[in-house]
């Protein structure tokens, strides 16, 4: 699961709109946006804060190297 599948999953779970996350996460509605369409560039500390809401952090791990 991508990290925008993740989010949106999450944000539908509990019943948000993309302006309701980012009001409780304290990001702005673009980032939200971007964040869920996939953008490959964006600021882990903002990232962790809204994964934060959900009990979720960015962490480093191993690639499957079949997948690659």
């Amino acid at each position: 699961m991508t990290l925008s599948e993740f989010v949106k999953e999450k944000r539908r779970i509990n019943s948000l709109t993309q302006q309701d996350l980012a009001e409780k996460a304290g990001v702005g509605l673009r980032f939200i946006r971007e964040l869920e369409q996939g953008k490959q560039t964006l600021r882990l500390d903002k990232v962790n804060q809204l994964l934060k809401l959900f009990g979720f952090e960015i962490a480093a791990v191993p690639l499957n190297r079949k997948d690659l």
